[in-house]
């Protein structure tokens, strides 16, 4: 027996998944690491964790499934987006790696918008120009910090750097290119146009390879540190977005959309060319599937914020908490009785792209309690989310149904405020939390002829559970969806002010 091994480097620590050849979960570890978020926007981590977490989910995997390293056919990757991890000539971390959830580079954003103009730049990434890509933050350590910048001669993603140290071999991979604000979808190589208005050295990009190939093996320093064998081939993988699409079988048009329910949570489609929203509500990045897109609206906090509210509603460190809490919603209402939640907890993403924006309680009562606050947060998730549907269906990819995975996405409750908010079912999938992992371990069985094309992945896991609408509900949820658009709009002066 062979086995794929994946690695899915998310926002809280690394979940090591096996494999067998038929692609069947076998067992799985997670290691977590911290995140040092600061009130000036700071969203930091040691990128050394990222390398010991690698190598502990590994030792106690192997340990727990009794597998020898020698029958790891593969290890492949699925990891954090838009990041800036900084490392010099010996491939040492010259400081604590940004992550996508910072928002510190406004000041340098906006001088590249200036100088780039937004609908020329979205045209060339698919995406806004925004503080929380690569490409600011660069600028952004430049300016701040020059004598470490001085030391820096490439610049990766989580995912990338495990790979680098693996194999000694840089590279990342088109979906995690294009998460940059620096990758040109149209001549498929890293933009001139941007790199030059940010005055940033292309050399600091490492080469684009594509992700179902094999980036390198483990050397032997590195075998026996992270409990792998020496030779073992290391397939590129993807970022954790494009996926989490294929772990849910999202890999064509014709595929269904998705909802991604973590800590950052989206909805996405599959698609053979970008969709640039007129509004530019959304972003399109590339696929790990070569040729194809997946047009995206990721909004920052949506599980973060369902952890906020467990956090700050029921402290401490029992995991019933959170099914307490949302039990309890399940049986309140919020927003139809006038309580509302802007979920803008690390500013936002799709739809607004503000990076001051803040969340906020708008309608509490003496008679709120934590059941009611618990519904209206998770009623303002759904309904963020449902501005990026709207988007795809005023570009023609309307959804009839949307599939959920993510961890949030095992609660009965708020898969049935999605559902009621959006209008259309939604599926829960059987890979919940396991979609990132299934996708990287896709990626590395196709790049060692396990599997031949990662179109077969839809096979991979069903439809577990629908969660149908109900009408009446959703009829009083449209009145509170547009007093949701309205808050934000008449208090994004109010959060400029802030």
């Amino acid at each position: 027996m062979t086995y794929v091994l994946a690695h899915d480097l998310g926002t809280t620590g690394d979940k090591a998944s096996l494999y067998d050849e038929k692609l069947r979960l076998v067992g799985s570890v997670t290691v977590p690491y911290g995140t040092d978020f600061g009130v000036d926007g700071r969203a930091e981590q040691d990128a050394a964790e990222y390398w010991n977490a690698f190598c502990a989910a590994n030792l106690e995997l192997v340990r727990v499934a009794d597998v020898a390293p020698n029958a790891v056919a593969c290890v492949s990757f699925s990891g954090q987006m838009m990041g800036a991890l900084l490392l010099d000539e010996a491939n040492r971390p010259v400081r604590p790696a940004i992550i996508w959830a910072d928002t510190r580079a406004i000041s340098q954003c906006d001088a590249l918008i200036d100088k780039v103009g937004m609908a020329e730049a979205y045209g060339i990434t698919g995406h806004r120009l925004n503080p929380t890509y690569t490409l600011s933050k660069l600028v952004y350590v430049r300016e701040n910090e020059p004598d470490v910048f001085a030391h820096a001669t490439q610049v990766m993603q989580a995912k990338d750097y495990v790979g680098l140290l693996l194999t000694g071999i840089a590279g990342t991979d088109p979906s995690d290119a294009s998460s940059m604000n620096a990758f040109d979808q149209n001549t498929r190589a890293w933009s001139t146009r941007l790199l030059d208005a940010a005055d940033i050295d292309p050399s600091l990009f490492p080469p684009i390879l594509p992700s179902t190939s094999i980036r390198g093996t483990i050397t032997r320093a590195a075998a026996e540190r992270c409990g792998l064998a020496y030779g073992t081939p290391v397939a590129v993988g993807g970022g954790d977005g494009p996926c989490a699409a294929v772990g849910a079988g999202v890999t064509g048009p014709e595929s269904p959309a998705y909802a991604y329910l973590g800590s950052s949570s989206w909805v996405s489609v599959a698609a053979d060319a970008p969709l640039h929203d007129p509004e530019m509500r959304t972003m399109t990045f590339d696929h790990v599937v070569a040729g194809r897109f997946v047009p995206t609206a990721t909004m920052q906090a949506g599980g973060a914020a369902i952890e906020w509210m467990a956090d700050l509603l029921r402290p401490g460190s029992d995991p019933a908490r959170y099914d307490e809490l949302l039990l309890a919603a399940g049986g309140t209402t919020a927003a139809v009785d006038g309580l509302l939640f802007l979920p803008y907890l690390l500013g936002e993403r799709s739809p607004y792209w503000n990076p001051r924006a803040r969340g906020t309680l708008i309608g509490l009562h003496k008679h709120h309690g934590p059941a009611e606050v618990a519904r209206a947060v998770l009623e303002g998730v759904a309904m963020n989310l449902r501005v990026g549907l709207q988007a795809f269906a005023e570009m023609g990819r309307p959804a009839s149904t949307v599939d959920a995975i993510g961890g949030a996405a095992r609660s009965d409750v708020f898969l049935q405020v999605l559902a009621d908010i959006w209008g259309v079912p939604v599926r829960r999938r059987t890979l919940v939390e396991e979609a990132n992992g299934l996708g990287a371990a896709v990626l590395g069985a196709v790049a060692v002829g396990v599997l031949d094309t990662v179109d077969r992945a839809g096979k991979l896991s069903e439809v577990a559970r629908t969660f149908t609408p109900d009408d009446a509900l959703h009829g009083r949820y449209e009145r509170r969806y547009e007093q949701f658009l309205d808050a934000y709009r008449r208090l994004e002066p109010f959060f400029d002010e802030l």
